[in-house]
């Protein structure tokens, strides 16, 4: 046995990163994961540079597609149809995130599979859902980062720089709805173990990119306030933002009034603590203009390194603002194997971002790397019963490769 999803099948029709994510993770826990690409690949093989080396294929896809194994077909052929249709019939799970609608003219729909499989457990991943005035609509994540909401709270204050509204720096919204669509497929294949039917899943990026808005949405709901962009500062805690030491900056992230008095001490001010203005994390909040500047003047004065250490061994949270470079330097980071090399099926050697998850008794083995396209064609084909004759003549029509 390995990982606790071992025995699960997947068809995994999506392209791009939410869908293709939320299969990965499956993939790590154990389950049979199918990609299913077009005969060009999946988009993201050329989202480069950079390039995996010996390989046509860009580093963007294999952060998202390992452990799946990969089937090359051309759905818009009936032939290609019924392979697939095949495929389902004896699985648990298909994810798929095209238009709404857009897998229906191929009968591959949940309304066209459902017949074939009564169990199955169907994931739709869209911009905007299922149903709504923008049903139809293309979603991408930047564009979903910035009318859900995230952007107006991302970035520099007004009064500090005038760069405006910023993205992050990864896709955020497609990868949460694929963290989403994880837990929903879990979810709905344990109430099949009750029930002995299968759902369909309907995630939508901008309801998923609006949900985990967080304290930020609840602050507006309950205090009717627009939250407003704060840089790296928090706009229910303080002090808890970047400072500047006197060879760069770095995060201090003091959560109670126990760890600001610890800091008071540590800075040699120990009245901060009593004083009204900053004894209470509210009163901080209120008076944050005051004691930020006062906060700066001190840690400006002495090297990172020395913040780092003092602060942290009297138990206040504090953390470098690391570079990737650095991150995987960490020795934390090192010691928890966080990062993988593994070698596809033509010999090219792949590095990627281990699951983070550490299961005591159903560990990840993490036993295939980021196909290539259709690496795994011609073996899934034979598994489903086809003789080398009828896999040739589907090559030879252009229906796979």
């Amino acid at each position: 046995m390995s990982g606790p999803l071992t025995g699960l099948k997947v068809v995994d029709l999506s392209r791009i990163l939410a869908g293709p994510w939320a299969g990965q993770v499956l993939a790590d826990f154990g389950a049979d994961v199918i990609k299913i690409e077009s005969l060009q690949g999946d988009d993201t093989r050329k989202w480069g540079p950079p390039w995996i080396e010996g390989s046509t294929d860009a580093a963007y896809f294999s952060c998202a597609n390992r452990g799946k194994r990969s089937i090359c077909v051309d759905f818009r052929t009936e032939d290609g149809q019924k392979l697939i249709q095949q495929l389902i019939t004896d699985a648990d799970v298909v994810i798929e995130n095209y238009k709404v609608g857009g897998l229906a003219k191929y009968n591959l729909d949940y309304p066209s599979v459902k017949p074939l499989n009564a169990k199955l457990v169907y994931c739709s991943i869209t911009g905007f859902g299922q149903t709504g005035p923008k049903a139809h609509q293309a979603g991408y994540d930047a564009m979903i980062q910035a009318s859900g909401g995230l952007m107006s709270i991302t970035g520099p204050r007004d009064d500090e720089s005038d760069a405006g509204p910023q993205k992050v720096g990864v896709a955020v919204a497609d990868l949460m709805t694929g963290m989403y669509a994880v837990a929903a497929i879990q979810a709905a294949l344990l109430e099949r173990e009750k029930s002995g039917e299968g759902q369909y899943i309907d995630l939508a990026l901008l309801d998923t990119q609006v949900a985990w808005l967080a304290n930020q949405s609840a602050n507006y709901l309950v205090g009717g306030v627009v939250p407003q962009r704060e840089g790296t500062a928090h706009p229910n805690i303080c002090p808890y933002q970047a400072f500047p030491a006197s060879d760069g900056y770095f995060m201090l992230a003091v959560g109670n009034d126990k760890q600001f008095k610890q800091l008071c001490q540590q800075f040699g001010k120990a009245e901060w603590a009593t004083d009204e203005r900053f004894s209470t994390n509210p009163s901080r909040v209120k008076n944050r203009l005051v004691l930020v500047p006062l906060i700066t003047e001190i840690t400006s004065a002495r090297p990172m390194e020395n913040w780092l250490s003092e602060l942290s061994s009297v138990g206040v949270p504090v953390g470098p603002i690391n570079t990737l470079d650095q991150v995987f330097e960490d020795e934390q980071l090192q010691h928890r194997e966080m990062v993988l090399k593994q070698e596809r099926g033509d010999g090219v050697s792949i590095k990627s971002v281990a699951n983070p998850v550490k299961f005591s008794r159903t560990p990840l083995r993490y036993n295939k790397a980021p196909p290539a396209a259709g690496e795994d064609s011609e073996s899934l084909l034979k598994e489903m019963g086809l003789s080398d004759d009828h896999i040739a003549k589907l090559r030879s029509a252009g229906v796979v490769n």
